[in-house]
């Protein structure tokens, strides 16, 4: 982490965020309340490993009504620890600043 003086090596060489998630990745699938950036300042800020983070869809089928795709947000993580410290902090970090009814 550079806060701490120590430069991450795939920071560096632009590989610590993946463009698709890997089969051996973590996944943490939750609904997005704040800015994709807020999200993945944390991540780059307090973990350390290779991550994804963007949209995943889903088909979901409803009552005579066909099946839906449903859009859920994912960040995955290479290291299951990360994953874990992710989403056990999720509900400080994913806190919108509106209120809605």
């Amino acid at each position: 982490m550079l806060e701490h003086g120590d430069a991450n090596p795939l920071a560096v060489w632009g590989l610590r965020r993946v463009e698709h998630i890997p089969p051996h990745f973590t996944r943490v699938e939750f609904q997005l309340l704040v800015l994709e950036k807020n999200i993945t300042d944390w991540i780059w800020t307090n973990l350390s490993g290779r991550f994804y983070f963007g949209e995943v869809y889903h088909a979901q089928a409803h009552d005579g009504d066909g099946v839906f795709m449903v859009a859920s947000h994912c960040a995955a993580f290479e290291i299951p620890a990360e994953a874990s410290v992710f989403s056990m902090l999720l509900n400080t970090i994913n806190i919108t600043e509106y209120i809605v009814f």
